[in-house]
């Protein structure tokens, strides 16, 4: 590809030919390139299925669907004792410690398709506004708010359950106190000590988050959200769904409870249905703007294998 490149722009030095070359072929990836919100490329033909690494908005039918269900039949049967349960929810933050520590932020990838699937995220106002992530982790999605956005009136506060995450976000040369604080916090606590007032933010994330919380807390977050909301300020959603790869992937002996499973590493994850976060978020006095199932379907070409994934994504806002 690079010598058929070359030989259509006589006349330039190897320098620069080689870095417009790599301009065009970061323009040609689809890393880069630009994507409509919920995908574009679709699969109407299933013998074309091995053509592309990835498909968008994939249907399930009902057959797939009971194969699904009877995978988790099989590996949600509890094994664990009740002492083994406890222990998982009383050493979480150790759990998430050790995570980071092992990881730091080598594990992590810019979220390339924040702002198109959340373009709130991307403000390039001059009103003051205030953004607060839970679950922050080092930064991946804090970073690329205050790296695009050009509104010098924004703040964003950013809060994890790992102490380590947080020290690795603020070692992070990216990490300016002036438009960014973060800061160690459980959110499953009856009352949140924030360095903000009640019903000040704008906009509150929750990106593959909740999942990673006992199912029995899950109430009590969703409340202290609406709490510290503005009126007509917006949650964004996006986490695991139900029947992902990820969930059918479990051995029997990993559940901790109906969708609820103990990795290897000790952390835990939750697969929701759009069902569940309707009612939650309902029930606590938001409004649904979106609730959908991103369902995607990605491919080995190597090795012919069909792996789908599943995610849902909403957006729910307090009243105004």
């Amino acid at each position: 590809m690079m010598k058929m490149f070359l030989s259509t722009m006589p006349g330039m030095n190897k320098i620069s030919l080689l870095c417009k070359f790599v301009s065009f072929s970061r323009f040609c990836s689809t890393r880069y390139r630009k994507k409509p919100k919920y995908g574009s490329r679709y699969l109407t033909d299933k013998s074309d299925i091995f053509s592309f690494n990835a498909w968008d908005d994939v249907e399930w039918d009902e057959n797939q669907e009971k194969e699904a269900q009877n995978k988790v039949n099989v590996n949600s049967i509890i094994k664990f004792t009740q002492d083994d349960i406890h222990k998982y929810e009383s050493d979480a933050d150790k759990y998430w410690n050790a995570f980071y520590d092992i990881h730091s932020n080598r594990f992590f990838k810019d979220r390339h398709w924040l702002f198109t699937e959340f373009p709130e995220l991307n403000d390039n106002s001059s009103e003051e506004k205030k953004i607060f992530e839970i679950g922050c982790g080092v930064g991946n999605t804090i970073f690329p708010i205050l790296q695009y956005s050009t509104n010098k009136n924004l703040k964003v506060y950013g809060s994890d359950f790992s102490s380590k995450a947080i020290e690795i976000l603020k070692e992070s040369p990216e990490y300016n106190t002036e438009r960014c604080i973060a800061f160690e916090l459980d959110a499953t606590e009856l009352i949140w000590k924030v360095p903000f007032d009640e019903n000040s933010m704008d906009v509150i994330v929750l990106i593959f988050v909740l999942s990673a919380i006992n199912p029995d807390k899950f109430e009590q977050v969703i409340k202290n959200i609406y709490k510290y909301l503005k009126p007509g300020g917006l949650v964004l959603f996006r986490d695991y769904g139900r029947y992902d790869m990820a969930q059918l992937r479990f051995k029997p002996g990993r559940s901790l409870g109906d969708n609820f499973y103990a990795r290897g590493d000790g952390t835990r994850v939750y697969f929701f249905t759009q069902g569940e976060i309707k009612q939650m978020f309902e029930d606590s006095g938001f409004q649904e703007v979106e609730n959908r199932a991103d369902r995607r379907l990605q491919v080995n070409r190597g090795k012919l294998l069909k792996m789908y994934r599943v995610w849902i994504q909403a957006k729910y806002q307090k009243p105004k």
